[in-house]
């Protein structure tokens, strides 16, 4: 049996193939098979890891939640000001551009919301992690001053959030006419008549 540092390794490997064949195939296409021939390994090889497909989309879509949820609250939480800290969940919740595989990830299972408990529940978990940062950064900002909002904080949070998948869903999808320091602009422009404005670079 590989030792746990090996397995790691090995889990991390087969994410990266995971996301690899889901760009080329689709969610909708994708099977353990195409997982395998993209990380160089049988399928009987692939299952010694992974019982089924579900099994390795979850893991899959678990390290956009560690992307989307807890590597950006470590990014947040390193500033002070409630603005700054909005600048940061902007910029840490877009993707990196067009070729962001994980992002595209992401997206592709929001369009399959609805046809199966399993994407519906991966999607309403990544959706309450992304409301969640943006409510705690407004809900602060408030407190103390920094932020006047123009409407309920919950439906600010919401739009931040529209506003973050929305904009991503071009920018991986191919809209040339779309990029991150547009979608960036957007944003902080819609924070500023939000009554939240972002804090300098």
């Amino acid at each position: 049996m590989a030792r746990p540092s090996t397995q790691a390794k090995r889990r991390n490997d087969l994410i990266q193939a995971t996301l690899a064949a889901a760009a080329e195939r689709g969610l909708r296409e994708l099977s353990m098979t195409d997982v395998a021939r993209e990380a160089g390994l049988t399928r009987g090889a692939l299952l010694y890891y992974y019982e089924d497909l579900d099994a390795l989309l979850v893991e899959a879509h678990d390290a956009g939640n560690q992307r989307i949820g807890d590597q950006r609250d470590a990014l947040v939480m390193k500033e002070r000001s409630p603005g700054r800290q909005l600048r940061v969940a902007i910029d840490a919740g877009l993707p990196n551009g067009p070729d962001d595989a994980l992002m595209r990830l992401l997206y592709e299972f929001d369009i399959l919301a609805g046809n199966s408990k399993l994407h519906d529940y991966l999607v309403e978990r990544m959706y309450q992690r992304q409301l969640a940062v943006y409510a705690e950064i407004l809900s602060s900002g408030t407190a103390s001053g920094d932020f006047s909002p123009t409407g309920d904080l919950h439906d600010i949070a919401m739009n931040f959030v529209a506003l973050e998948d929305a904009y991503g869903l071009h920018i991986v999808g191919g809209n040339k006419l779309m990029t991150v320091q547009a979608a960036r602009r957007a944003i902080y422009l819609f924070a500023e008549q939000a009554g939240c404005p972002v804090g300098p670079e």
